[in-house]
């Protein structure tokens, strides 16, 4: 499937500013300041300078909670999202209940109490994340993930996706769930992209991020078969 560009223009000017170039950008402006967040049982919420804030914007990494301070911006992040930023990045500090969480190991337990899944979950974002795809929540169309070649703003996602873990979750197990799903990513013109998530992890090591190095990632694209495209045209003259 061809990149649908929102505008005219928006095609040069994605190219003129890719996004593996702004995630530098931001990953120097976040560790000089040392930008923190605090994490909920739900969420992090990274305080930052404003042109700290419109550069997560431009990388898209959480969203912005309004506020009347004019001097710091509110960031919301996922799980996900956050622990990208902390692990991956290394630029910015977490704490909770006041406790600074000094290192990964810390954070990745205190998240996995909030998310059990997470070690799944996180490994198919980051797996996305590393190819420089535009990661967002795909909530709105019941999966885990949507993802954009660029900017939101310029471009339409291309892919709907879901997460299939060694877990054993029930999705996909019929064929009347494949085709619920092929249905209605192909209504809002997307593929159906689904990550299998695959590991030897013992029970112990699940605690550690270290776990993460355990396990391998399967890209499988779903899409729907349609006849009237596939059939050869009878019509003799």
């Amino acid at each position: 499937m061809a990149p649908r560009w929102k505008w005219k223009g928006a095609e040069a000017k994605a190219f003129a500013e890719p996004v593996s170039e702004t995630v530098s950008e931001l990953q120097s402006s976040l560790a000089q300041t040392k930008a923190s967040g605090f994490l909920s049982s739900c969420n992090v919420l990274l305080s930052v300078e404003p042109e700290q804030a419109e550069l997560l914007d431009r990388c898209c990494f959480g969203r912005t909670v309004v506020s009347v301070e004019k001097d710091k911006r509110w960031i919301q992040l996922s799980f996900e999202e956050a622990f990208f930023l902390f692990y991956k990045l290394k630029c910015i500090k977490i704490s909770l209940h006041g406790r600074s969480l000094v290192n990964e190991v810390d954070l990745w337990r205190s998240i996995r109490s909030f998310k059990p899944n997470f070690a799944t979950s996180y490994k198919a974002y980051s797996h996305l994340r590393s190819k420089n795809w535009i990661v967002r929540s795909g909530l709105q169309y019941g999966v885990d993930f949507v993802v954009y070649r660029h900017h939101p703003s310029l471009v339409h996602s291309e892919y709907a996706v879901l997460v299939q873990s060694i877990s054993g979750n029930d999705r996909l197990k019929v064929w009347s769930d494949i085709h619920c799903s092929v249905r209605l990513t192909g209504t809002v013109a997307k593929t159906l992209l689904v990550l299998y998530v695959n590991g030897n992890v013992n029970t112990e090591n699940m605690n550690l991020p270290l776990c993460l190095e355990d396990y391998t990632v399967e890209e499988q694209t779903i899409r729907r078969w349609s006849p009237e495209l596939s059939r050869e045209d009878e019509t003799k003259t």
